[in-house]
């Protein structure tokens, strides 16, 4: 019984998420009861934990995922500002009168602000108040509807940028470093969230546009599941549609840009992307445009101008040219903060950064919290062989590199059903990812397919988070078993988006080969 001990240990967190107990305390609380358990049957060294300081320390000053706490942040002021209600109701009224022209505008609306804020509970809520009713009223398939509503919600997961990337591009890295290793190798290069970033660009353009496809297919075969809307939605004119989509889009360009164009880190990024959320919040409460403009254009300027012609004031050997950039620099500067100041107090007058800010705490602390329990959980799944288990199982497996892939697609498919992303990012991926990697797969390729696996997850009944979501604010006259067999089509559509990224590898490698 004891050489199975591992396996053990894994059946039992699984049981104990599954409980209802907090997911982090779950996770450390079988760690550390195995660890005694190993210990005093004499199967562990329980001085490999000497090492769990090592990894706290690591989780504390990792660069990589400061960048989750402010790419929250912004995403939670876009949300509290009603940005994103603004930009739904704009969308919906310019594609209603198309025979499935609200379903388009949902797909359409939850991939610009997948792209802006990468909050999925925030974008299916906010979706799920304004624009299932609408469908409804217009006389939408009840369960088409809350399939389209929690299925282009979680978009924020694939396409960046996004908590999943983040914290996948991390492991990942982490994985291929140690393949390396155990290859011999000991100048090891790493994978950035930039890479992994470009990798999802395309996937996630795929994904938005199998969706459509789909709508516009069903809504030609049964057009009595989306008929156009007549009921009284006033188109908007081009200065509205201008005003609601062009913020965002701009903010998009600005981060992912950044990012992509190797001009700054994410977290950098990450930070240019929650001042841009703060002035477009400031702007639509009604600050004066020209103000939030005049600061949003010197703090771009002052950036660019930093960047191509640094100047340092403390150096002694400044000319006159040094000192009059750099009062041009502290000119700009001063611009841009007496902006971001005046936007900054309209929000807290507001509470809208009271929100964002509870709302980025809670959601970095969950994050946060299950890394560390899970790098606990993997150290003592490691001292009692599991590591060696699971190596072992997939280079055994019929099918070689292909049928260890396909093994583990499916396994993390079937855990989708019961656990979140996160919980099987830092838990299963670590164990499987390596072997893997040794086997031959392209790290940057495998990645994009893991995380459209584990997008997946939020909408696969009973415990998917999005079904949850939309449960909390449908309609009373939408049933939850509609909810589930609504997302049923859009999960097929997902496994194609897999196979095509299998088939193609070119998809996920392209850009990123090409951009950095």
């Amino acid at each position: 019984m004891t050489e199975y001990l591992d396996l053990i240990m894994f059946a039992v967190l699984m049981v104990a998420i599954l409980s209802g107990f907090p997911v982090s305390f779950a996770i450390a609380g079988v760690a550390v009861g195995f660890a005694y358990l190993g210990w005093s049957l004499g199967i562990m060294d329980v001085s490999l934990l000497g090492a769990l300081g090592q990894r706290a320390f690591g989780l504390l000053t990792n660069t990589v995922l400061i960048a989750i706490p402010v790419f929250v942040l912004m995403g939670a002021i876009l949300e509290k500002s009603k940005i994103a209600e603004d930009l739904l109701d704009t969308m919906g009224r310019s594609f209603g009168q198309l025979r499935g022209g609200l379903g388009i505008s949902v797909v359409l609306v939850g991939a610009l602000l997948a792209a802006s804020t990468g909050i999925v509970g925030a974008t299916v809520v906010a979706m799920g108040m304004i624009a299932l009713p609408t469908m409804l009223r217009a006389g939408y398939n009840p369960a088409l509807s809350a399939g389209i509503v929690c299925t282009a919600g979680t978009l924020g997961q694939i396409i960046p940028p996004s908590t999943l990337l983040i914290i996948l591009a991390d492991v990942m890295s982490n994985s291929y470093q140690q393949a390396q290793y155990e290859q011999g190798k000991f100048s090891v290069e790493a994978l950035s969230v930039g890479q992994f970033f470009a990798a999802a660009m395309i996937p996630g353009l795929l994904l938005v546009t199998l969706y459509l496809l789909y709508i516009l297919i069903r809504g030609a075969l049964r057009p009595q599941d989306m008929p156009p809307a007549e009921i009284g939605l006033a188109k908007p004119d081009r200065h509205e549609i201008m005003a609601a989509i062009l913020p965002p889009v701009l903010l998009i360009f600005a981060v992912l840009g950044a990012i992509l164009g190797g001009i700054a880190t994410p977290t950098e990024a990450a930070s240019v992307g929650a001042i841009g959320a703060l002035l477009l919040a400031g702007h639509k409460i009604g600050i004066n445009p020209r103000l939030i403009l005049m600061g949003a254009a010197a703090l771009i300027t002052l950036g660019l101008l930093a960047g191509v012609y640094p100047v340092r004031l403390q150096r002694n050997d400044n000319g006159a040219f040094e000192w009059a950039l750099g009062s041009i620099y502290m000119l700009l500067a001063l611009v841009g903060l007496v902006a971001v100041g005046l936007a900054l107090r309209a929000s807290m007058r507001e509470k809208i950064i009271h929100g964002a800010l509870t709302s980025t705490l809670t959601m970095t602390a969950m994050i946060f919290a299950t890394i560390l329990a899970a790098g606990f959980f993997s150290l003592v799944f490691i001292g009692l062989g599991g590591e060696e288990r699971v190596a072992h199982l997939l280079e055994n497996l019929p099918g070689g590199p292909t049928g260890a892939l396909f093994f583990v697609m499916v396994f993390i498919f079937v855990l989708g059903f019961f656990l979140d992303f996160v919980e099987i990012s830092v838990i299963v991926l670590p164990l499987v990812a390596p072997s893997l990697i040794l086997m031959g797969h392209d790290p940057i390729w495998l990645g994009v397919l893991l995380a459209i696996n584990l997008q997946t997850s939020f909408l696969t009944p009973p415990f998917g988070f999005s079904l949850f979501y939309l449960r909390a604010v449908a309609p009373d006259e939408i049933k939850t078993t509609q909810i589930y067999r609504g997302v049923v089509p859009f999960i097929g559509l997902q496994a194609i988006a897999i196979l095509l990224v299998w088939a193609m590898p070119f998809l996920a490698t392209w850009l990123p080969a090409t951009l950095f």
